[in-house]
């Protein structure tokens, strides 16, 4: 098992380029089960929530081709519709691939999944949405079981956006019988990215981005060329290590459109931005002002960049307040920014931030995937000597060689065996 080690205080400066993006690749990938023939999928990120659902979906028998950052798949030859529990436990987008089975071969038996322990994030309301849609199904012994002759459209509103049940029925309904309607559907990017890959694959789908999304089923579809949407969190996370470690960094293969209630925040908290044609330039303040921040489904602040942001919010002066309310367990990474010497205070789903002149370096133990670059964040600036991050796999599943990415830019960080 590896660590990442760091000697703090070293302003970023110089230029990245921001990887594909994780949450888009996902689906994407998920949908080429709807038809054989050759997809080439561009800009594929090479991560271990990749190579988790390549390994789930070649047990099914789809064939791939790896080459750098494109990926080709052909679904042709499926040779099973069962995703065992020993690859599905470590990936909750696992869930990703019951509506394409379902749409092209009526069976699907998946274990409930699993991946990181920020908070129940159910199935539920994928399941109520193909139930209604004429799926027959049952759990037995963690597995779903499902079956149908051929999906018919429904009606479908979701009690709260949901980007993986929102990505999965629209999948499920571009080969079905008639209209589907998506109402509270959730409005993010990578959803976007996926209907605009359907589209080309021939399915008539209208509304993306916006809260109803209809789909009309068409009776097949054909194999298709698609680039992959850059990671607007991972280009959020290198805008807010420019800020917090006082440097300047040209962050490039980014989507600004992406990327507002980030930018929003980050000048709020003092620092300069400059957007041009693919890409921001960022340059960190002397001082960082204290910033409020509440979690919301896209165009919101996102969840996934709350504890980089935190991280940030140790140094500012003042206090800040960090409302969660897309998953409850998500200040998990609290307790080891306070071992850096970080003053916060949790109530419910709120933190209190009292910002603070450093952090001090320490041995820390990343919990989940963006709690993990929180961690490497403080380390970048954290002063009396090496900042260990321990258990890393969790970093390793959407964030592509980030240690690197930031070497490249100055930061004295690298890779170690445990």
């Amino acid at each position: 098992m590896d660590k990442i080690v760091i000697e703090g205080g070293h302003p970023l400066q110089g230029h990245v380029t921001v990887s594909g993006a994780k949450n888009a690749a996902l689906p994407i990938i998920t949908a080429c089960l709807l038809t054989g023939g050759w997809h080439r999928l561009e800009n594929i990120p090479r991560l271990r929530d990749i190579e988790t659902i390549i390994r789930i979906l070649s047990q099914l028998g789809v064939a791939f081709e790896f080459e750098q950052n494109s990926l080709r798949v052909n679904s042709g030859q499926l040779s099973g519709h069962e995703a065992a529990y020993e690859l599905v436990k470590t990936m909750r987008a696992s869930i990703l691939i019951l509506g394409p089975l379902l749409a092209r071969y009526g069976r699907a038996k998946i274990s409930l999944p699993g991946g990181c322990a920020i908070g129940a994030r159910p199935v539920d309301l994928h399941l109520k949405a193909l139930a209604a849609m004429g799926v027959d199904m049952f759990l037995d012994q963690g597995y779903i079981n499902a079956r149908v002759d051929r999906l018919k459209g429904a009606e479908i509103f979701f009690d709260t956006p949901t980007v993986t049940g929102t990505e999965n029925i629209m999948m499920a309904a571009v080969l079905a019988e008639g209209e589907t309607t998506l109402r509270n559907a959730a409005r993010e990017p990578e959803i976007q990215d996926l209907a605009s890959m359907l589209r080309d694959m021939g399915a008539d789908i209208e509304g993306d981005g916006t809260h109803t999304i209809t789909i009309r089923g068409v009776k097949e579809l054909r194999p298709v060329e698609h680039i992959v949407i850059p990671d607007r969190i991972e280009a959020g996370t290198f805008m807010i290590a420019a800020a917090m470690t006082r440097g300047e960094v040209h962050i490039s293969g980014c989507r600004t459109d992406h990327l507002s209630a980030v930018i929003e925040k980050l000048e709020a908290a003092g620092a300069e931005i400059q957007t041009i044609e693919g890409g921001v330039t960022v340059k960190g303040p002397e001082i960082m002002n204290s910033v409020d921040v509440r979690t919301m489904p896209f165009p919101g602040f996102p969840t996934d960049l709350q504890a980089q942001f935190m991280a940030a919010m140790c140094l500012a002066e003042g206090w800040s307040m960090i409302r969660e309310t897309v998953f409850e367990n998500r200040f998990i990474h609290v307790s080891e920014l306070e071992r850096m010497g970080a003053d916060i205070e949790i109530n419910g789903g709120q933190a209190l931030v009292r910002g603070c002149e450093h952090l001090l370096a320490a041995p820390v133990m990343a919990t989940d995937l963006r709690a993990s670059a929180s961690l490497i964040l403080a380390g970048l600036v954290a002063e009396g000597g090496k900042t260990e991050v321990h258990r890393i796999y969790h970093l390793d599943r959407g964030y592509e060689a980030l240690e690197k990415k930031f070497a490249g830019l100055g930061a004295k960080i690298w890779r170690q065996s445990e």
